[in-house]
């Protein structure tokens, strides 16, 4: 049933993502995320235990806080956001899953402010949808090229795990999930980043690639797979 879930899921929502991606410019792209942001929003207040006047509220919130990095966030469709803004908003994000994420699942902690969790929650969902559209500015292709990814190291960790899971990866937290989804899912990645050295470009017709720019593409996609997974186990 899961199986079938996920198919159906598949077919319906990836070309409704592709037309997007690929038929909107960028503001357009920016306006369908946030939506989906926003729908995030509600899952995350829900998850925080928010009640329901509160989950609307931070919905909200959630919208006012997007309208007015749209409008007075220094955005433009050709660059999106200045650096400054990117580095601050996602830098604070990429240091909460290396570091704090980790630590909040080893350690089992349980956050009872409600004004944290909302904080902690615009930070990860503002930092998300910056940076995809802050991608897409840069190139559709690029973006899908990332967000595959995660779905690359999500298919590979369900039918790795579903055919040889015996190793429970966090069975306090994920029954499900095991080690040897894990390392299925470590393996596709790595496969597809290295097929993805082919699209990188040629000057003077030499590749551009060099051995240790592979080797570090290639543990960086590991990394961006590595927390996915934890992310996962986050929510």
């Amino acid at each position: 049933m899961m199986l079938k879930t996920r198919i159906v899921t598949a077919v319906v929502l990836v070309p409704l993502v592709l037309a997007a991606m690929f038929g909107l410019g960028t503001r357009g792209w920016a306006l369908v995320t946030i939506a989906i942001v926003a729908i995030a929003a509600g899952e995350w207040a829900r998850l925080a235990d928010f009640g329901q006047l509160g989950s609307s509220l931070y919905v909200a919130g959630t919208l006012a806080i997007g309208a007015g990095l749209l409008l007075a966030g220094g955005f433009s469709v050709e660059q999106g956001w200045p650096e400054t803004l990117v580095t601050v908003l996602c830098g604070g994000a990429m240091l909460f899953w290396l570091v704090v994420a980790p630590l909040w699942l080893w350690f089992g902690w349980r956050a009872e402010s409600r004004l944290a969790l909302a904080l902690l929650g615009w930070l990860l969902l503002i930092a998300t949808w910056v940076a995809v559209v802050q991608v897409h500015a840069k190139g559709p292709g690029l973006l899908l090229a990332l967000m595959a990814i995660v779905w690359v190291a999500d298919t590979a960790a369900y039918f790795t795990g579903r055919r040889f899971g015996r190793h429970k990866l966090a069975p306090s937290i994920s029954p499900g999930k095991t080690w040897e989804g894990v390392f299925g899912a470590m393996f596709a990645v790595s496969i597809y980043a290295l097929a993805l050295l082919v699209f990188v470009p040629h000057e003077d017709g030499v590749h551009v690639a060099t051995p240790g720019t592979a080797v570090a593409w290639i543990a960086m996609v590991l990394l961006l797979a590595a927390l996915s997974i934890i992310g996962d186990l986050f929510e």
